[in-house]
Parts: C-alpha cells; sequence; structure tokens
C-alpha cells in the first residue's frame, strides 16, 4: 500500500499489522537498498524503541508508527524531523532537545534516527500519540505522557499530513531548520542536568547542539539524554 504525496516521501511503503520495530524493519531494507522514502508503517509493534533504549509503547491502532529511509541525510535530520512532528502537532506543541515534541509539558512524540552515514543513508523512527488517551497509557506514563486528543481513523491521514513536513523540512536549509527549533524551544532558560552535570539551557547554536550555562562556563551538548532539574 502507498501513500500519494508530492515528493518522494511515504513509497514504497510497507504496512505491517503488527510487528518488533518499524525501525528494525526500514533497517533492514536500507541495507537491502530500498529507495529514499521507503516507509514502514505498522498498527502496532511489540519492541518500539526510544532514544536511550527506552521501550516505546503504543495502544494499537490508536499512534503513528513509522519509519522512512532517508538516502544522504541531511547534517541536522533529527531537529528537521522534530520540527516537523511539532508543526503537525500544532502551535502550542514545543521540541525537547533533541527531538522529543511535548504539548502542556508531556510528550506526545517520539523521534529516534539510526544513522549509517559511511553507507550515506539513515532511518527516522517517529511515534505519534495521534489518539492515545490516558487511560491506555502504563501508570508509570500517566504524568508524562499525552496525546492529540484524536480518534483512530485520523491516523492515516496524520500520516499524509506529516510526509509533507518530513518533505519540507528535510530539505529546508539548515538555517531555517535552526530558527524553527528555537521557536519552539522546550528547554529554554529551564534548569536541566544531564550525565555530565546541571546548569540553564540557554539555546541552540549553529550546529544544532544544546547551550547549557553552568557554574564554570557554557558547554555544548551534541548527544545524550536531557532532563529538567
Amino acid at each position: 500500500m502507498s501513500v500519494v504525496v508530492d515528493g518522494l516521501l511515504g513509497h514504497p511503503r510497507l504496512h505491517l499489522r503488527a510487528t518488533d520495530s518499524t525501525n528494525t524493519r526500514a533497517r533492514e531494507l536500507a541495507v537491502g537498498g530500498a529507495p529514499h522514502g521507503t516507509l514502514v508503517t505498522a498498527r502496532e509493534q511489540s519492541a518500539g524503541r526510544g532514544r536511550q533504549g527506552r521501550h516505546w509503547t503504543a495502544p494499537a491502532g490508536r499512534a503513528l508508527l513509522c519509519s522512512l529511509v532517508i538516502r544522504d541525510p541531511p547534517r541536522l535530520l533529527p531537529l528537521a524531523a522534530g520540527v516537523a512532528v511539532a508543526l503537525l502537532a500544532g502551535p502550542s506543541a514545543q521540541i525537547k532537545w533533541p527531538n522529543d515534541v511535548l504539548i502542556a509539558g508531556r510528550k506526545v512524540a517520539g523521534i529516534l534516527v539510526e544513522a549509517r552515514l559511511q553507507d550515506r543513508w539513515a532511518v527516522v523512527g517517529i511515534g505519534l500519540n495521534v489518539a492515545v488517551r490516558e487511560y491506555d497509557l502504563p501508570l508509570e506514563l500517566r504524568g508524562s505522557a499525552g496525546g492529540l486528543g484524536l480518534e483512530p481513523d485520523a491516523v492515516e491521514p496524520t500520516l499524509v499530513r506529516l510526509l509533507g513536513e518530513l518533505q519540507r523540512w528535510t530539505e529546508a536549509p539548515a538555517e531555517q531548520v535552526l530558527d524553527a527549533v528555537r521557536s519552539r524551544d522546550a528547554l529554554l532558560e529551564r534548569e536541566v542536568r544531564w550525565a555530565g552535570g546541571r546548569g540553564t539551557a540557554a539555546g541552540i547554536d549553529g550546529e544544532g547542539r544544546l547551550i547549557v550555562a553552568t557554574e564554570t562556563g557554557r558547554v555544548a551538548l551534541d548527544a545524550g539524554e536531557v532532563h529538567l532539574a
């Protein structure tokens, strides 16, 4: 089944009723030579992965679960994907660096980019809680996760819109991507901590790194997990 959109993203498409991880399937396709824009979607996944090896949990049929093969990925691909999802999620959606999307402080989407740069490809995995209700979530996530408040029949139209936004932002100039991230920065001027220390988030630099002001000066984080202190 293929989604018809302007441009290359979303075709060909492999749709699975259930899988372990759409990112795993998309990586296999990428290794096998699948073209740019190849899309893997699933109604349900049993081993969806988030950043830092976390498990992504979503009830069957209520979340958009997809992964895209991107050939010759742009330098700021993770941030570009975050912008695309945030714009889709609505005017109040914010980006928690590097690419979680929040509404009212609750995570509604997660993005996992896995790349093999020597082979010039990346896979962008996106989990978006389109129609997830609070009582669909595990107890431990009910205070921190949320959804778009839509119904299950909105998942497919949401996918079509998402592909359009991804097409736009993966082709956008780096400075435009950075400006869009800065305009929705959920961490700006917030106290944050990470494995190496803590401080006050001071924006995103020209390389897409998070700048943090600490007691001993400013540091630039280019990877890793950041939490609100």
